[in-house]
């Protein structure tokens, strides 16, 4: 940090930090008239400075601008101070929202105070120390010298050089990640998850937490195996119970005990005995170092191998000298494989996350600083072990005594060279030679001044890995369950005292540890856990390449000694070391990944991280768009894009589940909602919401585009220019039929023939959509999220049916709503509660109406009646065997023919067939036009079981069907044009009009007599719209038609296309 200097000079406050070029100057002088700064020249100053003696007064004049803090940007709802930064609409209308105080606290901070001593840790003691103690594994006293006798000390060091490079790459990209915001508990699953996502990071998370509890039990057992070999070398091989698993168990359940209180005592304590261990290992190794340079103290150790440090012998030890071991022929990868493991550990401190001061400071200072240290020692010790020890040595000290003044170099002698002691093994895999680099494991404590001392630092090196795998897996496992990724891992968030101590997850991992440890053996799986550790490592490349590639805004880390094309190296490199330690558990452990990824996936957890996968989903999403710009738009590829004028998308269940059906997630599917305005955008953003938490409720994938307007008119003119992007954009629009277009405003009946004529004018294709029982259900069904008052109330959000009642009709502007039989459903106004009349009703159907049933509620949450949920549903069940008829009448394109079609591929409508009507020129054509029409749906490809052409469309109607018609428009008919008011032109019928459209009424209503006669029955009926001409039709008149077309029909959906084709036989 730096440090403030304040200076005051000439009634000049000047703030120097203590670092090169940096100062801030602050204003000192305002001016009181116009109550604002203004600058100073001072004579000794080259520039200029600002007073401050009015600056404790400066929140007089802001009376709504707030000043930047850091609260404000804590999160997205956090209000910690008692204070909000003022909304666009509090800054722009002069409006003030008193419950702006009353906000949700803070989730980062404690909600309640807890009793204790809260411990944070700096970056030497919560990180170097840590990563120092992993990283100095056992691996460094019982393996290191194995590598040197097979691979000679200029090829170890090259394999030291390669895994540090792993652990430093994956290093640097921690840091950056970490560095790039605020870092809370959880460690490295914190980090993948918040930058891949929570199918990343839940998968590693869970996987890193199982490696961790079984890690525990290994070097416990590995602490035991020390504790078993000191006791036979030291203490003439004493035993506690039988020398060998019994042994282990015992001591491994005792010393679990122990770390585990050491655990729920508190981090304190663990740091403490961690730093106790620390010394211990620091001290093992300067043992090893003085033992080295001062060479053997006896012909014994001399007769084992370890000669003394010379130059001529670190000569015969450079090159490599791969033997079989454990059955298998050794090489460079395969020793590299087995080194790898030593140099793991480097987020040890990163899973402490949480109990660190500043984990973006501590996790990369710590955690280089530890690799650059131990990477030292790994270089040296290689070297010093070279130079002391050979290669085989049978130990016999008599043979070493007789040939040593034989020789002129040491290691020629025949205890080391002769038959006797041959390279490789002998019968039964035993070795002739027990001592020497490739067949002893004790070479280090053979070389140490005092080799108890190596031992203690084993048993430092186990135990310090075994109480961090056991303190780290416990505090991942509890982020990952406050996040809720997996059912059931809930109860483990509970953290108990002042740091939070995840006392459940020790427990789980101490009865994990526990099981492990009465195996007594876990060799099968020790490479198992470091392909996971591995696997975390190459994530944590892969998320920092990912997050620079997308070039996120929100991607800004303070670490910038990276690189992203490093990362994605250091990933290739982490798999790559996978394969190389064992494939076969690298692919268990890729299996392991894609389970737990898909798992998580297909549970879709509420969460909302801003990962570079969510970027990334933007980018590609844009780039798609961008290049569907470039791609010529052709017939065969031609589909339904739907703007389906809804509302908001819970008011009509019906009219959407249609769309679904057409579009089915493979096409663009759009609701369009009009309202009265001036809205404020927080009713704008609550109204969205609401409608886009309704589709996902609903599993239906669309968008959903809000518009203010005087009336349907206005509103769905400026949806018809500006709802889509590019060639992604709507051919098609659905709405509801108008069925109170009699009794309704006649301003709003215009509006509503308007729009189709809008519609048109766009070149979109039409379609109207009536069912018998209505589309509109906003009265009846109450959404599960809070209803949205508006007209001006912006200032709450109530939950008060009668009062989103009220302010529906003015402030949802929609085509089937007050007063129509859509409105009033049969059945709906008592709303009673659902009852099952037949038990022997199929326990299928019970079962989908029951999750149905859950979706749709009353008013109060009550259940709605078996009639209306039926009717709300009723394009979501699968039809009953039966028809689509459909009246192909005039040429729009083909999209009459297309839609229904499409439907036929979907399972709701399976089972229907469909029946194609069409027009004959003349009657003695018949036969040549139902040919013809055959042949063209043959050419199509379109199935249908039967064709049916009408001869006598024009034959006058029946005089009854007239005198229907009639009274549909006598209240909308006026004598003459002269007696229509300019207000009222469109909205009413003269004479001379229905004159001139007879021959059309006649054609209607003789349709409407064929239409009783043969689709009665029909399980939906497709027609082509009829053209609404301008200056032609009026409203009412238009209205009638449709409505002598539709009425006391099955589902019916009147279509028009845009006169272009869709349909095409050509391949």
């Amino acid at each position: 940090s730096q440090s403030v200097i304040a200076m005051s000079s000439d009634g000049v406050d000047t703030i120097e930090l203590e670092s090169p070029g940096t100062r801030i100057q602050v204003a000192s002088s305002m001016d009181a008239e116009e109550g604002h700064l203004s600058p100073t020249t001072h004579s000794n100053r080259s520039n200029s400075v600002y007073e401050t003696r009015y600056q404790k007064s400066l929140r007089h004049y802001l009376t709504r601008e707030a000043l930047p803090k850091e609260s404000h940007y804590r999160n997205l709802n956090s209000i910690v101070d008692g204070s909000a930064r003022p909304t666009l609409d509090d800054l722009h209308q002069n409006t003030y929202r008193e419950q702006q105080h009353q906000g949700s606290a803070d989730p980062e901070a404690p909600q309640t105070k807890l009793r204790g001593k809260v411990i944070k840790f700096g970056w030497l003691e919560g990180v170097y120390m840590r990563c120092l103690l992993n990283i100095w594994g056992v691996m460094l006293f019982l393996r290191v010298s194995w590598m040197v006798g097979q691979s000679g000390w200029i090829f170890s060091l090259l394999i030291v050089i390669l895994a540090n490079s792993v652990t430093l790459i994956t290093s640097l990209s921690m840091s950056a990640v970490a560095t790039n915001g605020r870092i809370q508990a959880g460690g490295v699953y914190y980090m993948i998850s918040r930058s891949l996502g929570p199918e990343f990071g839940g998968s590693i998370g869970l996987m890193f937490t199982i490696a961790n509890s079984i890690a525990s039990a290994t070097y416990i057992i590995g602490f035991c195996d020390s504790l078993k070999d000191l006791m036979k070398y030291y203490f003439d091989g004493a035993i506690i119970i039988d020398g060998a698993l019994n042994d282990t168990r015992l001591v491994g359940v005792i010393t679990l005990c122990a770390v585990l209180g050491l655990a729920i005592v508190g981090m304190d304590w663990v740091t403490r005995v961690q730093m106790a261990l620390l010394f211990l290992l620091i001290g093992s190794q300067i043992d090893f170092i003085i033992g080295a340079i001062i060479g053997p103290t006896d012909t014994l150790e001399e007769a084992r191998g370890f000669v003394g440090m010379s130059v001529d012998l670190l000569r015969e030890n450079g090159m490599s000298d791969y033997r079989v071991y454990e059955g298998e022929k050794q090489g460079f990868f395969s020793v590299f494989g087995v080194f790898f493991t030593a140099v793991t550990g480097i987020v040890a401190g990163a899973n402490l996350s949480g109990d660190l001061k500043d984990p973006s400071v501590a996790i990369p200072r710590g955690t280089l600083a530890a690799i650059l240290t131990t990477f030292i020692t790994y270089m040296i010790y290689p070297i010093m072990i070279a130079a002391g020890t050979v290669r085989d040595a049978t130990g016999n000290e008599t043979a070493y005594l007789q040939y040593k003044d034989n020789v002129s170099n040491i290691w020629e002698n025949p205890t080391f060279t002769n038959e006797s002691c041959y390279k490789g093994y002998g019968e039964n895999d035993v070795p002739h030679c027990e001592f020497g680099l490739i067949n002893s494991f004790q070479v280090m404590e053979l070389m140490s001044a005092w080799g108890p001392l190596i031992y203690a630092g084993c048993f430092a090196a186990t135990l310090s890995s075994a109480i961090a795998s056991l303190v780290g897996a416990p505090r991942v496992l509890q982020a990952l369950a406050k996040d809720k990724l997996y059912p059931g891992i809930h109860i483990f968030s509970k953290g108990y005292g002042a740091n939070n101590d995840p006392v459940r997850g020790y427990i789980l991992v101490f009865v994990i540890s526990f099981a492990c440890i009465m195996i007594g053996d876990l060799n099968l799986v020790s490479t198992l856990l470091s392909n996971f550790f591995l696997a975390s490592y190459c994530l944590i490349n892969i998320s920092c390449f990912h997050a620079t590639l997308i070039k996120s805004p929100g991607w800004r880390p303070s670490f910038k000694y990276y690189n992203s094309w490093v990362s994605l190296i250091g990933g290739l490199m982490c798999l790559a070391v996978m394969f190389l330690i064992d494939w076969v558990t690298a692919l268990i452990t890729f299996v392991c990944v894609i389970g737990l990824y898909m798992f998580v996936s297909y549970r879709n957890p509420d969460v909302n991280w801003g990962s570079s996968t969510q970027a990334q989903t933007y980018v590609t999403a844009l780039k798609a768009t961008l290049d569907l710009i470039s791609v010529e738009e052709h017939v065969k590829n031609y589909r339904p894009q739907l703007l389906v004028l809804s509302g908001s998308a819970g008011s009509r269940p019906p009219l959407l589940d249609f769309a679904q059906s057409i579009t089915k997630n493979i096409s663009l599917l759009s609701l369009g909602h009009v309202i009265q305005g001036p809205q404020t955008q927080r009713i704008r953003n609550a109204l969205s919401r609401q409608s886009y938490n309704w589709l996902a409720r609903h599993k239906i994938r669309a968008f959903y585009s809000l518009v203010e307007g005087n009336n349907l008119e206005d509103g769905s003119r400026n949806l018809f220019q500006l709802v889509g992007l590019g060639k992604l954009r709507p051919n098609m629009v659905l709405l509801g039929y108008k069925a109170n277009w009699g009794k309704c405003d006649r301003q709003e009946l215009k509006a509503y023939f308007d729009t189709l004529h809008e519609a048109l004018d766009m070149y979109l294709g039409i379609a109207i959509l009536r069912v018998p029982q209505g589309l509109d259900y906003s009265q009846i069904i109450e959404d599960e999220d809070t209803p949205v008052v508006m007209n001006g109330n912006d200032t709450s959000i109530t939950a008060n049916t009668e009062e989103m009642k009220r302010n529906q009709s003015a402030g949802q502007l929609s085509q089937d709503d007050n007063g129509s039989e859509a409105s009033s459903p049969p059945g709906s106004p008592t709303l009673e509660r659902a009852t099952n009349n037949d038990p022997a009703a199929d326990e299928k159907a019970i079962k989908r109406r029951a999750s149905l049933a859950n979706l749709y509620r009353g008013p109060g949450g009550v259940e709605l009646s078996k009639d209306v949920l039926s009717n709300i549903t009723m394009f979501k069940r699968k039809q009953k065997k039966g028809t689509i008829d459909v009246w192909w009448l005039y040429d729009d394109g083909g999209l009459t023919l297309l839609v229904p079609y499409i439907l036929t591929t979907r399972s709701q409508w399976s089972n229907c067939k469909l029946r194609v009507f069409a027009l004959a020129n003349r009657k003695d054509e018949l036969d040549m036009e139902q040919r013809s029409m055959a042949n063209l749906l043959a050419k199509f490809r379109i199935d249908y079981s039967d064709v049916i052409v009408i001869p006598d469309v024009a034959k006058r109607a029946a005089e009854s069907s007239r005198m229907e018609f009639d009274k549909l428009i006598e209240d909308f008919q006026a004598k003459s044009s002269e007696e229509i008011s300019k207000e009222d032109e469109g909205t009413l019928i003269c004479e001379a009009e229905l004159l001139g459209q007879r021959e059309k009424t006649n054609r209607h209503l003789r349709l409407r007599e064929l239409l009783l006669e043969n689709s009665k029955d029909s399980s939906l009926v497709v027609m082509t719209l009829p053209m609404p001409r301008k200056s032609s039709v009026s409203a009412p008149l238009y209205m009638a038609w449709l409505e002598t077309l539709t009425r006391d029909m099955p589902p019916f959906l009147l279509i028009r296309g845009n006169q272009t084709s869709v349909l095409t036989f050509y391949s």
